[in-house]
């Protein structure tokens, strides 16, 4: 699986945005999927998982009730709709597809195979 992320930008704080996270391959649809953000400086966080289907999603306690992860599997893609951002959301956002087939998702990062090459997002205060 090969992950194409898009959609970063600069932002007032406030502001939305919508990411995209485009797969190639035919095996999208069995994975679980992630996105992962890193601000400079810092390690690696979690953000939000979403299961192979679609029917469960899981968030990072700093974004719930503002961050949106959905997917459309016929579509090979996988989105996160960003609401009210705050300027601690600065980072560059990383989608990845989970290692195994038909997961509910994961929070930890050494489940995740395949990564994309990051969009950088960017909020202004």
């Amino acid at each position: 699986v090969q992950l194409q992320a898009s959609g970063g930008g600069l932002v007032q704080a406030g502001g939305s945005l919508r990411l995209s996270c485009v797969a190639s391959g035919r095996t999208f649809s069995r994975h679980a999927m992630g996105w992962f953000r890193q601000a400079r400086g810092k390690e690696r966080e979690f953000v939000a998982t979403i299961s192979w289907s679609g029917a469960s999603t899981y968030y990072a306690d700093s974004v719930k009730g503002r961050l949106t992860i959905s997917r459309d599997n016929a579509k090979n893609t996988v989105y996160l709709q960003m609401n009210s951002l705050k300027p601690e959301d600065t980072a560059v956002y990383y989608c990845a597809a989970g290692r195994t087939y038909y997961s509910g998702g994961s929070v930890d990062s050494r489940d995740y195979d395949f990564w994309g090459q990051g969009t950088l997002v960017t909020v202004s205060s």
